[in-house]
């Protein structure tokens, strides 16, 4: 049964659109189906290697920029005079150049900063993420600064000589993005539960044992950094052809912390708890909005983060499995117990 869960959970995602009939609530399904495939990648970081990364949203908008300006083409003057012009391609190549480049990106920033630990990797992270952030606001000539890149096409499917269709809807953005969820869930799924999973744990559990038993600590960091990175870019592409405009401001420090609420809330170092996190701080605003001012709505999103980490401390979904691990030992006791 437990196996049957997520393939229920997708296919219960699928029938939204097929009920949910107004614009609002389906654009909130979106985008917050959007953060939540961001919290998935922070919560490989997080959950399962124990680094916590304050500048995970610098991957999430450095794939937005790169799927964005591969798609609208640009036209810029480098040092010494050289001009490099660069003709639109198609919006798919964007999405794929945004994981690669997010990844190596992920890749370069965990091998320097994967020397230090503790506050010094977070002090990096954040570091970086505002490095990128100032560099999307001032390279005006590139990324048009706070004027923004407008006009970004959307997700186009189909395949020459049968016809294209371009996913401007709201309901053709949810499948595109439940699909690349599903993508990186089994991904994340598959690697955490490989001998590669397993060594992460280790190294978040206790560290120096992991290296007396001959894991390579750098080795292991740097690759979950770079699907976490490669995924987050991934989330940001979907962001950039979802909204069609982007600024600086997807640099933001809030959407980190967003992201971390989400993981921190469902249950770091699960695979359903970025799920249910987002889930539920993805729609508290938009529930909230119905009776409560602006000013309310942050107070009773502070105070419902503070009830679920004081109540439930590892969170959700692991207070959600300890209860059902009770009753499934309980039922696997009584199995073997002899008939009286």
């Amino acid at each position: 049964m437990r196996r049957l869960l997520p393939l229920l959970a997708v296919l219960a995602f699928a029938s939204i659109p097929l009920w949910l009939k107004d614009p609002y609530l389906l654009n909130a399904c979106v985008t917050t189906g959007i953060f939540i495939i961001a919290a998935m990648s922070l919560n490989l970081l997080l959950g399962y290697t124990g680094q916590l990364s304050l500048g995970h949203v610098a991957f999430f908008g450095i794939g937005a920029y790169v799927s964005a300006l591969t798609s609208l083409g640009f036209d810029i003057e480098l040092f010494g005079g050289i001009r490099v012009v660069h003709e639109p391609w198609p919006v798919w190549i964007g999405f794929v150049l945004a994981v690669i480049i997010a990844g190596i990106c992920g890749y370069l920033v965990g091998k320097l900063s994967f020397r230090v630990r503790g506050a010094y990797f977070v002090i990096v992270t954040i570091s970086f993420a505002e490095v990128v952030r100032l560099v999307a606001l001032n390279w005006v000539e590139l990324t048009q600064g706070p004027l923004a890149l407008t006009s970004i096409p959307p997700f186009t499917l189909g395949l020459p000589g049968l016809g294209y269709l371009d996913l401007y809807g709201k309901a053709a953005n949810f499948y595109l993005v439940l699909a690349i969820g599903v993508v990186c869930y089994v991904i994340i799924s598959r690697l955490t539960r490989s001998r590669v999973g397993r060594a992460m744990v280790a190294l978040k559990e206790n560290e120096s044992l992991a290296v007396s038993v001959g894991i390579d600590v750098t080795r292991y960091l740097i690759l979950a950094a770079v699907t976490s990175a490669a995924i987050a870019g991934a989330a940001g592409s979907l962001y950039a052809h979802y909204l069609r405009i982007i600024d600086p401001d997807v640099f933001m420090f809030l959407y980190t912390v967003t992201m971390v609420i989400m993981v921190i809330t469902g249950g770091k170092g699960t695979l359903a708890g970025p799920i249910v996190g987002g889930l539920i701080f993805g729609f508290i605003p938009v529930v909230a909005r119905s009776f409560a001012s602006p000013e309310s709505q942050w107070i009773l999103y502070g105070a419902l983060m503070i009830l679920i980490v004081f109540v439930l401390p590892q969170g959700i979904v692991p207070a959600i499995e300890r209860w059902f691990g009770v009753v499934d030992e309980n039922e696997g006791r009584a199995k073997l117990e002899p008939a009286k």
